[in-house]
């Protein structure tokens, strides 16, 4: 008799809470719930952002909350680079480029570490340009 694998949602690395602290202590936020407002705003702009396989399989490996968050999210018809999310966020939070640019970086730090590389280099290839750096990589130009 065959056992078949069920199609089971990964364990996240972290719960909700944990990742809270993690961004809130990296980020050096004040406070639990200033980095809660931050996790939540960034990842529903990811949400807007992300779509196909890579957004089912980056959903699966986040706490469940932070999951729901960025799965309500309604892709953009047309994604923006990794530049007009900054500012596009800066625009949604009342912030500056510069601070969504910090909270960015900070969010993105943990949920790269939480996808893990192969997947992490598979959401990148389906975002447009600008968004490596924003997870902490480099991004190379390809020669002409």
């Amino acid at each position: 008799m065959f056992h078949q694998p069920e199609a089971v949602r990964p364990a996240a690395v972290m719960t909700f809470e944990q990742m809270l602290e993690t961004v809130r202590y990296e980020g050096a936020y004040p406070t639990r719930e200033r980095a809660e407002k931050v996790v939540r705003a960034v990842l529903a702009a990811l949400g807007r952002q992300l779509t196909g396989d890579e957004r089912v399989a980056l959903a699966a490996h986040l706490p469940t909350e932070a999951a729901r968050v960025f799965a309500a999210q309604v892709p953009d018809p047309e994604p923006l680079t990794g530049w007009g999310f900054v500012k596009d966020l800066a625009d949604r939070t009342g912030g500056t480029p510069a601070t969504s640019r910090w909270d960015t970086g900070t969010v993105f730090a943990v949920v790269a570490r939480m996808a893990g590389p192969d997947l992490l280099t598979r959401v990148l290839a389906a975002l447009p340009a600008g968004y490596p750096l924003l997870f902490g990589r480099a991004e190379l130009a390809r020669a002409a």
